[in-house]
């Protein structure tokens, strides 16, 4: 993480130096669609190590003060491409989790999302595995990071809780959910064990058992 946080001490510079931004003309916010995309490809592939503008300048085919005309800067590249992997792990999670569409129970809807998660592309994991702890290791420059994951995350999951809880009761079996899963893939990740998630099922059925 070292060497990401140096990164985006080097393009600090650069932002400061007040280039002029794109101010979102249809052809404008276009190049700047293109421009994402390509970053977090790069990103995808080759993860969050190193990551600057410099470097994403290239992975992009220009330069960084291009990516300045339509960025805010390193940390508004890296927040943007940051989502939109997370929009891939989700729709990956989401289209799983509509095929089980047919299982009624609040446990086996988790279950199916967590294969998907334990099965979807590992670059993709561990690029957001990345995210998170450069969160924890820079929190004044990268704490929102984390804050827009569980922005991300827990609308979906809200939304494979049963209908008939109450708001409360779904945003809190669904906060409860996130923080174990999150948990559970880097358990997974280090030890190659995530076998308390069956306690994570039962208490799930529990849950909506004693719900009604």
């Amino acid at each position: 993480m070292e060497a990401v946080v140096m990164g985006f001490a080097a393009d600090e510079a650069s932002r400061k130096a007040g280039y002029r931004r794109s101010a979102g003309s249809p052809r404008g916010e276009a190049r700047r669609r293109d421009l994402l995309d390509r970053v977090t490809e790069d990103v995808a592939v080759n993860g969050l190590v190193d990551f600057s503008l410099r470097r994403a300048a290239r992975a992009a085919g220009t330069t960084h003060k291009v990516l300045l005309y339509h960025f805010e800067g390193a940390e508004d590249l890296l927040r943007q491409t940051v989502f939109r992997l997370r929009e891939r792990q989700i729709e990956n999670a989401m289209d799983a989790a509509r095929e089980a569409s047919g299982q009624a129970t609040l446990a086996a809807r988790i279950r199916t999302v967590w294969l998907t998660l334990v099965e979807e592309e590992s670059r993709l994991r561990r690029v957001l595995d990345q995210a998170i702890g450069l969160a924890m290791y820079d929190p004044d420059r990268h704490s929102e990071l984390a804050r827009e994951a569980s922005r991300q995350y827990l609308p979906v999951l809200e939304s494979l809780c049963p209908e008939r809880w109450p708001d409360r009761r779904r945003r809190e079996v669904s906060q409860m959910i996130l923080a174990t899963l999150r948990g559970f893939l880097l358990e997974r990740l280090t030890t190659g064990d995530a076998a308390g998630f069956e306690a994570l099922i039962r208490m799930l059925e529990r849950e909506e058992a004693a719900a009604g």
